[in-house]
């Protein structure tokens, strides 16, 4: 897993500026002055006061962290229309899970904690990662919870953080650590508090009165993989090193370059569903990254997500997103002839996502092989079901044809080979409730050597194999014909 340092400095920044005064903190309120959202009576608990819910206190929150990511991100135009309407949509799904909550108790009584909670989640289920990742680093300001009767004795341990001082243990920031990390990867969050609280139980059988910062990070290694999240355990291993590697560097008196962010900034994009979400470019810059495969190009990465941002505006749709995002790699083709295999490269990214379920920034690249060999059976079976393949395919041995599905081979392929596999032969499913496609470049390959060999008395699989191995390697080719 490829990490860019920019993430870090980025990460370092949103900390920077979270004890920074806003300066339009009350104004974020006046994004939801005409909302229509019915709100019972609720009463947030927060510490030892409470006091009556207001809509405009989770319009603060929201733009409160959305602002301390932008500034993060060197952009200086906050306090936008569109960031407005963004909050206020924020705030509208908010008030309306509130509203079906109160339904069972009236009046709510809410922890200032959970209201928090429900606001990251609906962050997240708005695709909004990186905002959610802001506010959740506001919890690193709150102070250690006293356990109440029942429960377990808080952890005595003190610990030891680089500079040598000691603070008491705080659970909380090792949750906001890990939940983080699983944000950062555009993951579910909701395994942190569990990680957090075994790291605690760890420590406290150590039995020692201190531990120093680097075994907590190394217990939190171990805990997250013991959990079975291991790109979560990599890229919290990463960042890790990463950080390290600034400090000696700052020890060594070298001067890191300032945090540089290469993108125009986010706009909204709607769904097929007409639901809306933020778009910052993180899902663009892992698909030059794959693009970018063994390939000698005459522009950064950097350049490159600037020129395929040309023409993106505020309220696109996501088909056309990704359209313009194709469209303005093919262009790239006229500066460096490697461009057309990372053209083709860009486009086969959205073919996987269309047809495998998968997405390149919750799965990666390296899950491609798995994804084609868990889909491939499925398809078949899909596509006898629409009257689009002969039954006959179902009597090989799939699962052994998908094993042998190797979706790398498309790396060879450029825009015109890729753009012809889609337009003139990947197979449509039509009777979806959104038409796609039905298959990737391997899964044709792999179905056209199948239906030239059905009738093989033996060995099938094997004759199948030979020619899909011929097809993927591109040393020989059937004519339009037969494909």
């Amino acid at each position: 897993m490829k990490m860019d340092p920019r993430d870090v400095d980025v990460d370092l920044a949103m900390k920077r500026f979270l004890n920074l005064p806003d300066g339009k903190s009350d104004a974020w309120g006046e994004s939801i002055g005409e909302l229509q959202v019915d709100m019972p009576e609720i009463e947030v608990i927060d510490g030892d006061s409470h006091h009556a819910f207001q809509l405009a206190e989770v319009a603060e929150m929201v733009g409160r962290s959305l602002a301390r990511w932008l500034k993060a991100k060197g952009q200086e135009s906050i306090f936008t229309e569109t960031n407005r309407r963004w909050v206020a949509k924020i705030c509208t799904e908010v008030g309306r899970n509130l509203a079906r909550q109160a339904l069972a108790e009236r009046p709510l009584r809410l922890k200032i904690e959970d209201l928090q909670t429900l606001v990251e989640k609906t962050l997240v289920d708005n695709n909004a990662y990186d905002v959610a990742r802001s506010l959740v680093g506001e919890r690193r300001e709150r102070p250690p919870v006293v356990p109440g009767p029942g429960e377990p004795a808080a952890c005595t341990v003190r610990l030891i953080r680089r500079q040598g001082q000691t603070v008491p243990w705080n659970e909380s920031k090792i949750e906001v650590a890990v939940c983080q990390a699983f944000l950062s990867l555009r993951m579910d969050a909701s395994s942190a508090p569990e990680i957090a609280r075994a790291v605690t139980v760890r420590v406290t059988e150590l039995g020692q009165a201190t531990v120093h910062i680097e075994e907590v990070q190394d217990l939190v290694q171990e805990e997250l993989m013991r959990a079975g999240h291991y790109k979560v355990a990599e890229r919290y291993i990463i960042y890790r090193a990463m950080r390290a590697d600034q400090r000696e560097r700052k020890a060594r008196g070298e001067v890191l370059a300032a945090p540089t962010d290469p993108t125009e900034g986010m706009v909204v994009v709607a769904n097929l569903d007409g639901t809306t979400f933020l778009w910052d470019g993180a899902d663009l810059r892992s698909r030059i990254e794959f693009a970018s495969i063994g390939l000698d190009l005459c522009l950064s990465a950097g350049e490159i997500e600037k020129e395929l941002r040309r023409s993106v505006f505020d309220g696109m749709k996501r088909s056309d997103l990704n359209n313009t995002i194709s469209l303005n790699a093919k262009t790239l083709i006229e500066k460096d002839a490697d461009f057309a295999k990372f053209a083709g490269r860009i486009q086969l990214s959205f073919i996987y996502e269309e047809v495998l379920g998968w997405d390149i920034l919750r799965d990666g690249t390296r899950a491609l092989r798995d994804f084609h060999r868990k889909k491939f059976v499925e398809t078949i079976q899909r596509g006898v079901e629409i009257n689009r393949y002969s039954a006959v395919l179902q009597k090989y041995d799939l699962e052994k044809l998908a094993a042998a599905l190797d979706p790398l081979a498309d790396l060879e392929l450029d825009f015109l080979g890729v753009q012809t596999l889609y337009d003139r032969y990947l197979i449509v499913d039509k009777q979806a409730d959104v038409s796609r496609r039905l298959e990737t470049p391997q899964f044709f390959w792999m179905r056209v050597a199948m239906g030239l060999f059905h009738g093989e008395p033996k060995d099938r699989e094997v004759r199948v194999l030979e020619l899909y191995n011929l097809y993927k390697s591109r040393r020989f080719c059937s004519s339009t014909p037969t494909l």
